[in-house]
């Protein structure tokens, strides 16, 4: 993956990488991550982002072990591919299982839905 500089992000990947890093820095000093204190670290970046974000990241994070999450995320990285979010080897092979159910789940006939009866 390529490097890409902050002024080349669009305005939602900054306000989430600017949320996402300011979560980070609360985790790490053992500071309650709540949406006033991760307003309070972006702006004391320099940085603004749109009034939602820092909410929509105290709600995901809500319950969630971060040293876990970020434990997990540094173990699967090194693995890449389709399998690095999924639980392993396992996940993998019964992956393709799954896509097949998929397809025989869409392949639905519309009976002339849209005006005519046509096969597509």
């Amino acid at each position: 993956m390529a490097a890409v500089e902050a002024t080349a992000l669009s305005k939602s990947d900054h306000d989430e990488l600017c949320c996402s890093y300011a979560a980070l820095m609360l985790h790490d000093d053992g500071v309650e991550i709540t949406a006033e204190k991760l307003t309070k670290v972006i702006k004391a970046s320099g940085n603004t982002v749109e009034p939602y974000w820092p909410m929509l990241f105290v709600k995901a994070l809500k319950g969630a072990n971060i040293g876990d999450m970020l434990s997990n995320v540094a173990a699967a990285a090194p693995a890449a591919g389709p399998a690095a979010g999924g639980a392993g080897p396992a996940a993998a092979a019964e992956a393709p299982k799954e896509e097949e159910k998929k397809e025989e789940e869409e392949d639905v006939d519309m009976g002339g839905l849209f005006g005519d009866e046509d096969d597509y």
